[in-house]
């Protein structure tokens, strides 16, 4: 789909790792910005002006550079390595996938330990699991382990390692190149996988009047034994959020967006209330408090070496996100809360 969404997904960048994707997003937005900095916490933030008569309203937009993975805990001399997750894995997925570790990218393979093997259960915790690197050397406590997966077309569709959220911090990059109304602030987050960290430093010094994370969710679309509704469709569109585990949406903000979208046939979908969290969990709660919601591209298997999703939506996101932002999201809020 496009080179930069390439280098951000095959870039290697676990929670407080993230240096390499940071690195990739400094080079490219360095054109099209006034102000490129990085705070104490890692977050990269880039700002554009917008006009002299609209300066007064600051819209934050975030999305986080950091996947999940794992770290090792202990090198054995055995040539196997001990490891825990970093963000969330499940068990299920990952005996037999190859993994990259530490900053030489040493190759290893997962597998459950043999006394593990032998005790018959049939998905072991990640405290049971070991990583074969074949007696490589140089692998010390504290680096990070990333799954060895490349960027791909599959038919219609994309495949990489780390859209959730290195597809949110291109559309961001790909918004930050335009120019809006209002005074524009984006931040590239750290460690949102562990416990939406970088998001509300970042907040408490943005000061925005308004905020939007943009992520990659989860899509459950496929044919399901029960019948359950999926969290998010493939090729319906960006998923507007109204609630989940972290923070309820700004219903101001949700009505901005589907209006927004509707006025302009942009394709758009719910996600499923109460599942997952993103950075606006800690956004909302900075200072006196920030009003915003998520918008997020729907991915199937996530939080797996290889999760896919439709360029479609990464598209339509971008249009939903710019048609917003050149219309009521880049003017003040306006009216108070109503209790009708």
């Amino acid at each position: 789909m496009n080179e930069l969404l390439e280098k951000l997904s095959n870039a290697r960048g676990v929670a407080g790792h993230e240096g390499e994707v940071r690195a990739i997003l400094r080079e490219e937005l360095a054109p099209f910005v006034e102000e490129l900095s990085v705070d104490s916490m890692g977050n990269l933030i880039a700002r554009k002006g917008g006009s002299d008569a609209a300066r007064q309203h600051r819209v934050m937009l975030a999305a986080h550079m950091d996947e999940v993975g794992g770290m090792v805990m202990r090198a054995n001399s055995d040539g196997t390595v001990k490891f825990r997750s970093v963000g969330g894995l499940d068990p299920r997925i990952l005996p037999g996938k190859r993994v990259t570790i530490g900053p030489q990218a040493v190759p290893g393979v997962i597998l459950r330990a043999p006394h593990a093997a032998r005790s018959g259960r049939r998905v072991m915790p990640i405290s049971e699991l070991l990583i074969d690197t074949g007696g490589a050397g140089g692998i010390e406590p504290g680096d990070m382990i990333t799954f060895e997966s490349g960027y791909e077309q599959y038919g219609r569709l994309l495949k990489g390692k780390a859209f959730d959220d290195r597809v949110g911090c291109y559309i961001l990059a790909e918004l930050l190149k335009s120019e809006f109304p209002s005074e524009l602030v984006g931040v590239f987050t750290v460690q949102e996988e562990i416990g939406l960290r970088g998001a509300g430093v970042a907040a408490y010094t943005v000061q925005p009047d308004v905020a939007v994370a943009l992520e990659g969710t989860v899509a459950d679309d496929l044919p399901k034994q029960n019948d359950v509704s999926p969290t998010t469709e493939l090729g319906k569109g960006p998923a507007i959020s109204v609630m989940d585990r972290s923070a309820h949406a700004d219903r101001r903000l949700v009505r901005i967006l589907t209006e927004t979208a509707s006025d302009h046939d942009i394709p758009w979908q719910f996600k499923q209330p109460g599942v997952g969290g993103t950075d606006v969990g800690s956004i909302h709660l900075a200072r006196a408090g920030v009003p915003a919601v998520a918008v997020a591209v729907p991915c199937r298997y996530i939080h797996t070496p290889a999760a896919l999703m439709d360029p479609e939506d990464v598209k339509n996101t971008i249009q939903l996100m710019s048609k917003a932002l050149s219309g009521p999201l880049g003017q003040p809020l306006g009216a108070e809360w109503s209790d009708a």
